[in-house]
């Protein structure tokens, strides 16, 4: 459950987030040019955290003068304001005045989570405080009288003042902090219900009376505090993706000066034009064109390819990509702002900001839920003052009325299902990172698969090794025992225990391959065109150059064909999703050729290759605005972006770790199985929803009248509210008896 004012998180200190406001002049400076007259403003916002919060600021902002734009992200607690003019629109005003503190925003590294550990605290202190009352009350219930009755009715106000001054205190700020901006949320009847409880129940204990109503209003919290720490870690998990891609980037790099100093630079300092340096094991800074050296380096940011790939002078190179085995010199062609890698971040940013627009389905029904139980409580007060004149009893029944309505059961009617649902996922090796992705995923029409490292492991593997001389493929499996390259790797798994062949020399050429020598003989073992020099022409047969070759002093002995094998059920998951009614697509870095190969075995009519990342993003977009509900599923840095655009996203536990932070769902094992498991979970989970849902306006549309007409106390008010939390509990655990197959 969430709450629509900030005022539960206004007090939090977030970390290096300053309480100063930006000056006109400070946020001018802070701005980014798009054109000669507009501008982009980004503004930190901590206290966004709901949907209400995103409609409510968007809305505001888009009424002032200038302002063409205002778009909030969720994710990154960030909001987007695109304005003309040289005169910055009063924006942070605007949001001051809706009770939002806005500052300039900066990438920060990580830090605590406040907001969890004071939800954790609220919960313990409330559940200790309500346990307490509740034992006390039972002594009560029992027929406990007179003085006996009068000590535990003092013990149990004394138990539950620190639970309603630090536990609900994250009620009161937020309720408080809506009224005097001059709204309403759920958290007002919260707050006014548990405090007319309690101060009836001190007045009943004053007074000797028979019922005190502590149990009650604590309770109340413990109850709601549980909704509300749930909405708080899932939301909280979409945050960590652009932040994590953010620290792909290299921090700076060695640039090489006209004299032929080095000094290190700061990535921002680095300039179009500059030469870097780049050692192996180093990620390159920023776009370039190599201009020295030879290596091997990981491509899987740009191609989602996990095959290391050869470069040589003049080949382009991006931001991000990970220099594997040789040292390069390369010419900085973009700053890092208009990089490879901050064109990634821009573009996970702009998909997730259209994404945040999602509601979830409690709080589309509980959007009216404060104004109208205010209404309720006070129309039964003043009907009860006017029918019998005892303010005593009117207000003891409007009460009751503030208590059997308080949405506990609402509350928990979408989080409850959600955690049975994730357990059950976890079980069969499936994790969920965002509560709402269950919804979304219950929803889709059509699944779009990347396929290296998704559809296949990523892993390539020798399949001609039977064609192949047995002497031929004894040398070349020694001799790739010398490299880590995923090619040789697949070789050397070729190889005699211990190795039959000594060499008097090895020596890796990155981009290249190996290079042995036996008495006097020149062994290659790598690229066609540089192994295998003295091979006509007429020679390449299938291959072309670009062929993996073992040759002995320039004449090919043999050639190597690789395939990536296909995940582990696959074909059977990609049935299955079919069977659901879900179209499949497959999606690629890869080659026509390649694409079309792996298609036919798996039985994916539809595929598209040679994407780039925003190519994925482009065609999932397409497919939006034609109407369909899109899950994709990839594993690639260069995924992410395509990740953070479809409806909902899966990432195996293979993804790299931006990969596996963006997406909805991570499974942890090989098998593709998870995908239509996740489906089918996610389906049944969003019926028992509805099915709570509808279970808690049931419950409210029965229960009121009969508060209304006074024939519920406040305690049998909270047993009933309760009641209603514990049928909705009961409804949600249904999904523990059926579950379906589980993925090998």
């Amino acid at each position: 459950m969430s709450c629509c004012a900030p005022g539960a998180e206004m007090a939090l200190d977030m970390g290096s987030i300053t309480s100063v406001v930006p000056s006109s002049q400070e946020i001018k400076l802070a701005s980014r040019s798009l054109d000669d007259d507009l501008r982009q403003t980004e503004l930190s916002v901590p206290s966004v955290h709901c949907a209400t919060c995103i409609q409510t600021i968007e809305t505001a902002l888009g009424k002032l003068d200038r302002v063409e734009s205002a778009r909030v992200n969720l994710s990154t607690k960030r909001v987007s304001v695109r304005w003309h003019g040289d005169e910055v629109p009063p924006f942070v005003v605007a949001l001051r005045r809706l009770g939002y503190q806005a500052h300039l925003f900066a990438p920060e590294a990580d830090e605590k989570d406040r907001t969890l550990s004071e939800l954790i605290r609220a919960v313990a202190v409330a559940g200790f405080a309500a346990g307490n009352i509740m034992l006390l009350s039972v002594s009560v219930w029992s027929g406990a009288e007179g003085a006996t009755r009068d000590l535990f009715h003092w013990v149990s106000a004394l138990i539950a003042i620190p639970a309603l001054a630090f536990a609900g205190g994250i009620f009161f700020k937020s309720a408080w902090n809506a009224l005097r901006h001059g709204r309403t949320n759920m958290d007002v009847p919260i707050a006014v219900g548990v405090s007319l409880a309690y101060a009836m129940s001190l007045y009943e204990t004053i007074t000797h009376g028979d019922h005190a109503y502590f149990d009650a209003s604590v309770s109340l919290l413990f109850f709601l505090l549980i909704g509300r720490t749930l909405d708080h870690l899932m939301r909280e998990r979409a945050r960590t993706a652009v932040k994590g891609l953010s620290q792909l980037a290299a921090r700076g790099a060695m640039v090489l000066r006209d004299d032929g100093a080095r000094d290190y630079l700061p990535v921002g300092e680095i300039e179009p034009g500059m030469l870097l340096l780049i050692a192996a094991g180093e990620r390159i800074p920023v776009d370039g064109k190599i201009t020295r050296g030879t290596s091997d380096v990981d491509c899987s940011l740009v191609s989602g390819e996990s095959t290391p790939r050869s470069v040589a002078p003049n080949d382009a190179v991006q931001a991000g990509v990970l220099n594997l085995t040789g040292p390069l010199t390369i010419e900085a062609t973009a700053a890092a702002k208009d990089s490879f890698l901050a064109e990634m971040v821009r573009l996970m940013e702009a998909a997730e900001g259209g994404r945040a627009q999602y509601r979830r389905i409690a709080d589309r029904v509980s959007a009216l839920y404060a104004p109208v139980v205010h209404l309720t409580a006070l129309v039964t007060f003043l009907g009860w003052m006017a029918a019998t004149g005892d303010w005593h009893r009117a207000i003891t029944i409007a009460i009751a009325v503030l208590i059997i309505t308080c949405p506990c059961a609402l509350g928990l009617a979408v989080p409850i299902v959600q955690v049975v649902a994730a357990r059950r996922l976890f079980e069969n090796g499936i994790m969920v990172k965002d509560g709402s992705a269950m919804e979304r995923l219950a929803t889709i029409d059509t699944a779009v698969f990347d396929k290296t490292g998704t559809l296949t492991l990523g892993q390539p593997r020798l399949i001609n090794a039977s064609s192949i001389d047995p002497a031929m493929l004894a040398i070349a499996a020694d001799m790739a025992a010398h490299s880590r390259h995923p090619f040789s790797k697949a070789i050397a798994g070729f190889a005699a225990p211990g190795g039959q062949h000594k060499f008097d020399a090895v020596t890796e050429h990155p981009g290249f391959g190996i290079e042995a020598t036996v008495a006097g003989n020149i062994w290659r073992l790598g690229r066609r065109g540089w192994a295998g020099w003295k091979a006509r022409t007429g020679g390449e047969g299938k291959h072309g150059f670009g062929g993996t070759v073992l040759t002995k002093d320039g004449i090919i002995g043999a050639t190597f064909d690789f395939e990536d094998a296909l995940r582990a059920d696959a074909g059977a998951a990609i049935q299955q999703l079919n069977d659901a009614g879900v179209s499949v697509e497959m999606l690629s870095g890869d080659t026509a050729a390649a694409c079309a190969g792996v298609a036919k075995m798996l039985g994916v009519d539809d595929f598209v290759p040679c994407l780039m990342p925003s190519g994925k993003v482009e065609r999932i977009e397409t497919l939006a605005k034609d109407g369909h509900k899109v899950l994709m599923v990839g594993d690639g840095l260069n995924d992410t972006p395509a990740l953070s655009a479809a409806h909902v996203s899966i990432a195996p536990a293979t993804a790299a770790d931006i990969g596996r932070n963006a997406a909805d769902f991570v499974f942890l094992r090989e098998s593709l199985l998870a995908v239509p498991l996740a489906l089918d979970v996610s389906r049944k989970a969003g019926s028992l929803i509805r099915q709570n849902i509808a279970i808690a306006i049931v419950y409210n549309a029965v229960a009121v009248p009969i508060a209304i007409l006074g024939h519920v106390t406040p305690l049998i008010a909270a047993i009933a509210m309760s009641a209603s939390s514990l049928l909705v509990i009961g409804n949600a655990l249904r999904l523990q008896s059926s579950t379906p197959n589980s993925p090998a």
